[in-house]
């Protein structure tokens, strides 16, 4: 009986987490269909996009998901994670009808942006709340799952572009079929997002002690009743309002949010959204067709993928810091060997390709399997619970205000500097990443600052 109840905890956990983790793959999805769909979009017949008219498209989800990203942390403080998260579902299947019948340019950016609240959202909501229903030996793999669906979502996009872009990339319109497919995994997400468990710590800074005991019981927690009533931390806090003021006084409390802001920061001038958002366009450039540039982003997703699981198994018991310094050398490595393979004019086109190709698969390979989910895993556990919502807001708004500025001028950096410089452009970002990561983001300075803090100073 006993294994059985351990098992039927263990399940519902599981459930939770693949649905929230849903909010990552929409993340993912949302950010790559429009990889394939903007060729197709961007023809005379259709919306007759240039470059610059490109970057905003792509750019202007991204402005949302600044807002959407900052604004998270207090709705889900206010009306909890599992609501907000059912709100994020509603948006990402409007917006994505909305955007499936964009007529013009300016209703499409405008459209996308409303997307990009979702994605925002989503992409704050979703490793803070997976770290907050996971007992602490899952908590790691867990948070992991949610970057795993990112690059799931990724991948399923490129796979529907493919198929979609091959098949029948001679009607115009195929672009908007490309781009209501998202709304199928936002319906399940905003289905199965009545039966899943909220948070138990946010249902213990609501005073709700009860239904966290509940909860924390129900999803496989060994110490529930230590955690509900042993913790002087929320018995003496439970009057505690966010205060900026107070919050920037304390010294332990500025560096902990400082740091997520380089973390975030590191996460995005690795260049790996340019590849995300413009990968057809890009392979378009260095010599392969329309097809087989679809076709190749499968590849790329599909490996990405695979490092992905692998790569957050690695990193669950490593130190964090270290595995980040050296997913960031890895990636400067790839980014160099594609700028010279581009640069030295000594293959065929052919054979140029396939060097190209390998060489950008090996460095999303590098970035999804250790970059991306080790940041995402060291932003959801750095900051305290009190803080928690609010500070992870700030960071992930600076992945996307990041991610903004780089795919707003990407199209044009390839138009003038050309495919070849810009690959150095972003191998020197990623040298830059790593002085940033060897001096700030230390994780016994972090772990320390978190010991060090007093409550009392939010309050």
């Amino acid at each position: 009986m006993k294994s059985e109840r351990a098992n039927d905890h263990f399940n519902f956990l599981n459930y939770c987490v693949y649905i929230i983790s849903l909010g990552g793959f929409l993340f993912g999805y949302d950010t790559g269909v429009i990889n394939g769909a903007l060729a197709f979009m961007s023809k005379a017949d259709q919306l007759d996009l240039t470059p610059a008219s490109q970057g905003i498209v792509s750019s202007s989800l991204v402005i949302g998901a600044c807002l959407g990203a900052l604004g998270c942390g207090r709705v889900a403080d206010k009306i909890g994670r599992r609501k907000t998260l059912r709100i994020i579902a509603i948006v990402f299947t409007v917006a994505t009808f909305l955007c499936t019948f964009a007529m013009d340019f300016w209703s499409m950016s405008i459209f996308r942006f409303i997307l990009g609240i979702a994605v925002g959202a989503a992409s704050s909501l979703s490793p803070m709340y997976l770290a907050e229903i996971s007992p602490e030996n899952l908590r790691a793999a867990n948070i992991n799952k949610n970057a795993i669906f990112i690059v799931l979502g990724q991948l399923c996009a490129f796979i529907v572009n493919a198929i979609l872009g091959n098949l029948w990339g001679t009607w115009g319109p195929i672009w908007r079929v490309m781009i209501v497919s998202a709304a199928i995994p936002s319906i399940v997400l905003w289905i199965n997002s009545f039966h899943i468990g909220g948070s138990p710590q946010w249902l213990l800074l609501q005073k709700r002690f009860k239904g966290a005991k509940k909860l924390f019981q129900e999803l496989g927690f060994k110490n529930a009743e230590d955690l509900v009533f042993n913790q002087d931390d929320h018995k003496s806090q439970q009057h505690a309002t966010f205060n900026w003021r107070k919050v920037l006084q304390n010294q332990h409390l500025t560096y902990l949010l400082a740091t997520g802001i380089i973390v975030a920061l590191i996460q995005q001038i690795s260049g790996i959204n340019t590849v995300m958002y413009y990968g057809t366009i890009l392979l378009e450039r260095v010599g392969m067709g329309q097809g087989g540039s679809l076709y190749a982003n499968i590849l790329i997703g599909f490996v990405s993928v695979i490092a992905s699981i692998f790569g957050t198994r690695m990193i669950e018991n490593t130190d964090h810091h270290r595995i980040l310094v050296i997913g960031l050398i890895g990636n400067a490595f790839f980014l160099t060997l594609l700028g010279l393979t581009m640069r030295v004019d000594v293959f065929s086109q052919s054979v140029t390709n396939i060097l190209v190709l390998i060489n950008l698969t090996l460095f999303l390979a590098n970035h999804q399997g250790i970059v991306s989910p080790v940041t995402w895993l060291i932003l959801a556990e750095m900051f305290p619970t009190k803080v928690k919502a609010q500070f992870m807001s700030v960071a992930t708004a600076t992945t996307w205000i990041t991610n903004f500025i780089i795919s707003l001028i990407y199209p044009q950096l390839i138009a003038s500097l050309g495919v070849t410089l810009v690959f150095f452009v972003f191998a020197a970002t990623n040298c830059l990443s790593i002085v940033l990561a060897i001096i700030f983001v230390k994780g016994s300075k972090i772990k320390s600052a978190y010991q060090k803090i007093d409550g009392s100073t939010i309050k």
